[in-house]
């Protein structure tokens, strides 16, 4: 019968071909440190790396923009502490510096003001990554203009200097004494009035007290309001007072105190008692005139320039309506005193408010009704003021809205637009207005030629007013123009705005330090400017309530604090998708050099078997034949 070879080095072989395929697998991972070359080699655990590393890609994107935004805020900080490190300079020179005037009618203080002014505007136009920084969401346009633009103007463009001067103007008025009109209506008598009611410049009378023996002293009252000083039937004694305050147009408030004395010609601060009540009369009205032109032409001037600067860097909206007469008779301009309903022959509007009615203030409300109004409410029977006092409190302006020469101005506040509409639309337009108001913001300025007279303001437009701010503006938060995406479902904001506040208090007392000046022969410079300094460095402090610049960098911090938050966690969710990438990829080398080692073993074993399977036969096993 025949005889099969043995079938096990077959199975050796094959055994020995698997056993090298391990090995050079092995030693390419002991090469690589990676299990395989191929997603098929990696095994089951490679679905999960490839999903971690899918979300290690959209780390590296968060944390490349936590990059970009922190080198943005970095940037932003050094600038926001430069304009702050300025103020306080300006701040420190206005309050202490040397106001001796130089020839061009300014201090020392007030030249390097405008040097420091230059500085914060170059510092407003810095650019980091991908725009300017204080440009809000117009990141390709630079934030201001040049500091030549906005003191000197630009052609037809006017100035912060050209509206000092108009306003100025409006607030000393045709005869100098701040809008105000000393009369004697008796022999004994004194009168202060201001000029025209609802005006919003000059000097505004605020109150009135007295110590005046015999003396009768009523007001503010009327419109336009006045005081009246009535002298009894015997003098005053040496030594009684009369005290007058007014409120300036830039907010402060000054008083003025006349004492009577019996010296003739009277100090500075007093008038001289004469031989009768009438003489003394006389004597007030003359010490009164001259108090009130010095007032008029120191601490008003000052105070103009600071106006001005405010209503140039503080946009408002302004709406003016026409003079509109009323149903007085005879007919008579609209006033603040005219109520937004009546009957014919009263002095009410044309067109009466209703109960119900409503008139709609920046998406606001107001609402009319009877009697008892509460909140946002007024009543039919109240005055066209109490309806102005009441949009001013919606809209937070910080102009008053006026009734002047029949004519209503409505302001609007800082940087944002104003509209108002009625339920109503022919009450309204018995105000002057129209069936509606859409006024955009733009720079106050004075509503002249003639400035002398004036009345109102205006807003200034591109055409003929330097717009100082260029960059983007919102209806929102100024944080908000700028956002970035640092994690799944967290952002920060980190935009700025050269209009916020914050930084507009500082370059408008700034500019109107430097756009200031006044001539050496002036007897009233050196005191123009002592006032202006005073207010200068009252403005440069931090008011309650108002933003500063360590509010805005307050912000950018949280900003930082949310992205180093996030940071790390980040880069502990990293390592944790780094452990499950290596897992499922990596190799232990010496888990694999154990693994080779045992192979090669194995790998050795089965050469030998093999070879000694490959010297056996049969003949061996056969026995020996006999001879």
């Amino acid at each position: 019968m025949a005889i099969n070879s043995i079938g096990g080095s077959a199975l050796l072989g094959q055994s020995i071909l698997n056993i090298k395929n391990q090995l050079n697998t092995l030693q390419v991972q002991l090469a690589s440190g990676e299990k395989g070359t191929t997603y098929s080699a990696m095994g089951t655990g490679e679905e999960f790396a490839i999903a971690a590393r899918a979300q290690l890609a959209n780390i590296a994107g968060y944390q490349n923009a936590i990059t970009n935004v922190g080198t943005t805020i970095n940037v932003a900080n050094t600038a926001l502490q430069n304009l702050s490190d300025t103020a306080d300079q300006v701040q420190q020179a206005a309050a202490n510096g040397n106001q001796t005037l130089n020839s061009n009618g300014q201090s020392t203080a007030q030249t390097s003001a405008v040097s420091e002014l230059q500085s914060m505007l170059s510092t407003l136009n810095t650019q980091s990554g991908n725009g300017y920084i204080f440009s809000g969401n117009a990141v390709n346009t630079p934030s201001v203009a040049s500091v030549d633009a906005i003191l000197n103007g630009n052609g037809a463009q006017a100035g912060l200097t050209q509206l000092i001067s108009e306003e100025q103007q409006a607030d000393l008025g045709a005869n100098g004494l701040g809008r105000l009109v000393v009369s004697a209506p008796t022999t004994t008598s004194v009168s202060l009035s201001e000029d025209v009611a609802g005006s919003p410049f000059g000097l505004k009378l605020n109150s009135v007290t007295s110590t005046l023996t015999g003396a009768t002293v009523t007001g503010p009252t009327g419109s336009p309001a006045s005081i009246s000083v009535a002298l009894g039937a015997t003098n005053p004694n040496p030594g009684d007072k009369i005290s007058f305050t007014f409120n300036l147009p830039d907010g402060t408030t000054q008083t003025m105190q006349l004492t009577a004395t019996t010296t003739s010609p009277a100090p500075a601060g007093s008038f001289t008692i004469g031989a009768t009540p009438s003489a003394t009369a006389s004597n007030l009205q003359t010490a009164l005139t001259s108090s009130i032109s010095t007032l008029a032409n120191t601490s008003l001037v000052a105070a103009s320039a600071m106006e001005a600067s405010n209503n140039f860097f503080n946009w408002s909206a302004a709406a003016n309506g026409s003079a509109v007469n009323n149903q007085a008779t005879p007919p008579a301009a609209i006033t603040g005193a005219t109520l937004l309903s009546g009957t014919a022959g009263t002095d009410s509007l044309s067109t009466s408010f209703a109960p119900g009615d409503t008139i709609t203030v920046n998406g606001t409300p107001i609402t009319f009704v009877a009697s008892g109004a509460t909140g946002n409410e007024v009543n039919v029977t109240d005055s066209v003021q109490t309806l102005l006092s009441k949009i001013d409190s919606i809209t937070g302006t910080a102009n008053p809205s006026t009734v002047s020469g029949g004519a209503v101005t409505l302001f609007g506040g800082s940087n944002a637009n104003l509209t108002v509409t009625s339920s109503n639309p022919a009450a309204l337009a018995a105000l002057g207005f129209g069936s509606s108001v859409n006024a955009t913001p733009g720079p106050l300025v004075v509503n002249g030629p003639p400035f002398d007279t004036a009345t109102s303001l205006v807003n200034g437009t591109a055409a003929n007013t330097v717009q100082w701010y260029t960059g983007g503006t919102t209806t929102g938060s100024p944080r908000a123009t700028q956002t970035a995406q640092i994690a799944s479902g967290v952002s920060v904001q980190y935009g700025i705005q050269a209009n916020e506040q914050g930084i507009v208090s500082q370059l408008q007392a700034i500019a109107a330090y430097a756009a200031f000046s006044t001539s050496t022969s002036n007897p009233n410079g050196a005191a123009q400017v002592t006032a202006l300094s005073q207010s200068v460095a009252q403005a440069l402090a931090v008011q309650p309530g108002q933003q500063t610049i360590a509010n805005i960098q307050t912000d950018l911090a949280n900003a930082q604090t949310t992205m180093q938050s996030v940071t790390a966690q980040q880069t502990q969710t990293q390592n944790t998708l780094q452990d499950v990438i290596s897992q499922a990829e990596t190799v232990s080398p010496d888990q694999v050099a154990s693994q080779i080692l045992s192979l090669q073993t194995a790998l050795q074993a089965s050469y030998e078997t093999t070879s000694t399977l490959s010297q056996l036969s049969l003949l061996k096993y056969l026995p020996i034949p006999s001879p």
